[in-house]
């Protein structure tokens, strides 16, 4: 016991605490003592740690609050100050501003979040999480991975199997899907509770930097302080101005609890998010069209940007190029409807079609109208109507910051706001130094043959370090699995972009393959840690599979030798 005391004594002079010691075995009272505090903690053993009132418990509990930073804010009163009712108010219960408000409740501070979801034109609203569980990430993946296996069951056939024509039941996905969603929402709602975080389902305002006007539901009206207030409104979908768009068309916020099939669908845009919608519409056995402005999968590398376009059309996706919808008209109301599009082509060409469903994947806007920014002088940028940040996510106004979708320049990924919500939350309360590292994220679309990247388009790596200075290395190859079910051949492909005056160091790495994903975030940390062509070449693969591709590539495009595989 008395070695356990002298270890935290020792700590708290190594760091210059100030504390009082009551050494029960040398008072009167000593046991009573003892008594009341084992009633009041539950803790029999010593020391029994206090600080500014609040129970740490024994030695090891101490330790451990000072490792994770919990002891320095509490010393500081829980890095906040008593004028105000929080030390943190995150806005937005988005998954970046569930991981900035959980992880300051885990170091110390008292913090709410405030979450409401303004319903879509068609009325579609959602629970506790944000755009990734309710209307992005997660029900796209499932509903990618209903389309898969489709595929597979067709591919099956050649491998042996049995397989009558498979049909799908729409109706049947979305309410697994929705189910799921369902529970990650409840699964919110008890993390928040379990850490102390208040939750408030409420449409917050500011009224000034520190003070924040909240509307429920009901309308019932609640103003807060808070020392910091953290912004991750994150974005919603774009709408085109033109007739009918509101009242006939759909966006992501919509299509993943449609309760009917989609039908008949046209997809207005070429983002990500388009491409992908039209990946498993298509993969679920549904005309598919996309109308296109200009080019695919905009800040992609172009090159693997026509490839995933390719792979589409192979599937039975439609493209009408060069065009945008001047119109929407009602033909008839269903489930589903019956939509008349109207659209013209840059050459002047008026272009009609009749659609079920119309659905628009045009861009994000950001959050950040109607909130109050104006009122406390947060600056937006002017081209994407975002958070102006310094490289520590603090807006112009000094107590308040912004993670995740709604800060200009950054990524718009779910994971980008996790790490940024996280590392400002310890900031924030425990004066933490470690700033979020914006570069080399990896990202995958999936589409039906997924395309993953990290780092630099050959465009934009040409374009900073010239064309002399940049040697790429590619290999066009047949995934296995695709040789027996004879799909794709040749339909796979991978390249390096290397800056040659950095000892080739691989600034651009893209696969268009099957499980794209899997294997761009294995490559995600050689990326981080500055890899060079020689570290792939000295990498031995596991064979066979897609990745090892990585390792064996020697053809460069400037050789001009052939880059299509044969054999295993």
């Amino acid at each position: 016991m008395k070695r356990l005391q002298a270890m935290v004594k020792q700590l708290f002079k190594t760091n210059g605490i100030a504390y009082g010691a009551l050494e029960l075995d040398q008072v009167e009272d000593g046991p009573a003592l003892q008594d009341a505090l084992k009633e009041r903690t539950g803790q029999s053993t010593v020391p029994n740690v206090f600080v500014n009132g609040e129970h740490v418990g024994g030695c090891d509990d101490t330790l451990q609050a000072h490792s994770s930073g919990k002891l320095a804010s509490l010393l500081n009163g829980g890095g906040g100050d008593a004028q105000y009712d929080y030390d943190v108010v995150v806005v937005g219960g988005g998954s970046g501003g569930l991981a900035c408000s959980k992880e300051a409740a885990v170091q110390g501070a008292r913090v709410a979040v405030c979450d409401f979801v303004k319903p879509s034109p068609q009325g579609t609203t959602w629970g506790l999480g944000g755009t990734c569980v309710n209307v992005g990430c997660i029900p796209k993946k499932l509903m990618h991975q209903a389309a898969l296996l489709g595929e597979a069951a067709e591919d099956a056939q050649k491998f042996g199997w049995s397989i009558n024509t498979p049909t799908h039941d729409w109706e049947k996905l979305v309410t697994a899907v929705q189910s799921h969603i369902g529970s990650l929402n409840w699964g919110y709602r008890v993390q928040l509770r379990e850490k102390r975080v208040t939750y408030l389902n409420a449409y917050a305002q500011f009224v000034d930097e520190h003070t924040l006007k909240t509307v429920d539901k009901k309308g019932k009206e609640k103003t807060i302080t808070s020392r910091y207030i953290v912004l991750a409104t994150g974005g919603r979908p774009r709408l085109p101005n033109i007739p009918g768009a509101r009242e006939y068309g759909i966006s992501s916020d919509d299509i993943f609890s449609l309760p009917h099939s989609p039908g008949k669908t046209l997809i207005v845009g070429a983002s990500y998010i388009a491409l992908e919608c039209a990946g498993f519409l298509r993969g679920l056995g549904l005309d598919v069209t996309v109308m296109v402005r200009s080019i695919l999968l905009r800040g992609f590398d172009q090159q693997m940007a026509n490839l995933v376009g390719e792979h589409l059309e192979k599937r039975g996706v439609k493209f009408i190029r060069q065009c945008v919808p001047t119109e929407l008209q009602l033909i008839e109301e269903g489930p589903p409807r019956r939509v008349k599009v109207l659209a013209k082509t840059t050459d002047g060409e008026v272009v009609e079609g009749e659609y079920n469903t119309v659905l628009f994947a045009i861009g994000r806007d950001a959050c950040t109208d109607n909130i109050g920014l104006d009122k406390v002088g947060v600056q937006l940028s002017p081209k994407d109507g975002k958070v102006v940040c310094t490289p520590d996510e603090k807006s112009t106004v000094s107590n308040i910051y912004a993670i995740g979708d709604v800060v200009s320049g950054k990524p718009e990924l779910t994971p980008v706001a996790i790490q940024a919500g996280r590392l400002l939350a310890r900031r924030l309360v425990n004066d933490a130094s470690i700033l979020t590292d914006y570069a080399n994220v990896a990202t995958t679309v999936f589409t039906p043959m997924e395309y993953g990247c990290i780092g630099l388009s050959e465009e934009d790596a040409i374009a900073q370090f010239g064309d002399d200075d940049i040697e790429v290395y590619h290999q066009y190859f047949t995934a296995l699995e695709h040789t027996v079910a004879q799909r794709d051949e040749n339909g796979c492909y991978a390249k390096l972009v290397c800056c040659i005056s950095q000892e080739y160091k691989v600034v651009g790495f893209h696969i268009v393959a099957p499980n794209a994903g899997e294997i761009t975030q294995g490559y995600a940390v050689a990326m981080k840690l500055g890899a060079r062509k020689w570290d792939f070449d000295a990498t031995i693969g596991i064979h066979p599979t897609v990745s090892e591709n990585f390792t064996t590539m020697n053809v460069t495009k400037k050789s001009g030798a052939e880059s299509k595989s044969s054999g295993c």
